[in-house]
């Protein structure tokens, strides 16, 4: 089945707003199983908190930052155990490199979830099928975290984590696989 094409500014806008996830994390070492709900709100960044990203990694503005997505992102979340985690970031998406269907890029972040410190991570975008998938190498693992945009209102996340191979060997490991769904509010 084709799907409609979804432009890379278009996805970011449909983005914008209150959405609420429901999660089922599998932990692979430990053959356990966890669901989790998490209410998120996404708003676009400001022109100075953009800046100040790029200065928390020590990344050199592009020149067009006016065009470069970049949101605040507050989350809450809450496991079937009751466990309770809240955060709060900022993050830019910015293309280095477009072709037709095809956008990569870095994706800078000042806050990373796995590691308490600013980050740099890849990313790529197909418009065909509207999948954004972003690339984190942290210290121990590296994420692998993949939001397709069915439609305006609903997104299908996939998060695979792997434990991080030495340098030049493929990832093969995985040590945490989540699958969500995701609906605006």
């Amino acid at each position: 089945m084709k799907t409609k094409a979804i432009a890379f500014g278009d996805f970011f806008e449909c983005c914008v707003g209150s959405w609420a996830t429901e999660r089922t994390y599998h932990y692979m070492r430990r053959d356990e199983v966890e669901r989790s709900r998490t209410e998120f709100t996404i708003l676009p960044l400001s022109p100075a908190n953009k800046t100040k990203v790029l200065a928390d990694n020590q990344y050199v503005p592009p020149a067009n930052l006016d065009e470069v997505p970049g949101y605040h992102l507050n989350f809450e979340t809450v496991s079937e155990t009751g466990e309770e985690v809240s955060q709060s970031l900022n993050f830019l998406f910015v293309p280095r490199r477009s072709e037709p269907g095809l956008t990569t890029g870095d994706y800078l972040r000042d806050r990373a979830y796995e590691e308490e410190r600013p980050i740099i991570s890849h990313f790529t975008y197909r418009s065909d099928d509207g999948e954004l998938v972003m690339t984190t190498n942290y210290t121990r693992v590296v994420a692998v975290d993949s939001i397709t945009l069915i439609n305006p209102e609903l997104r299908i996340r996939k998060i695979l984590t792997y434990e991080r191979p030495p340098e030049e060997q493929p990832l093969d490991r995985v040590v945490l696989a989540g699958f969500g769904v995701e609906c605006k509010q």
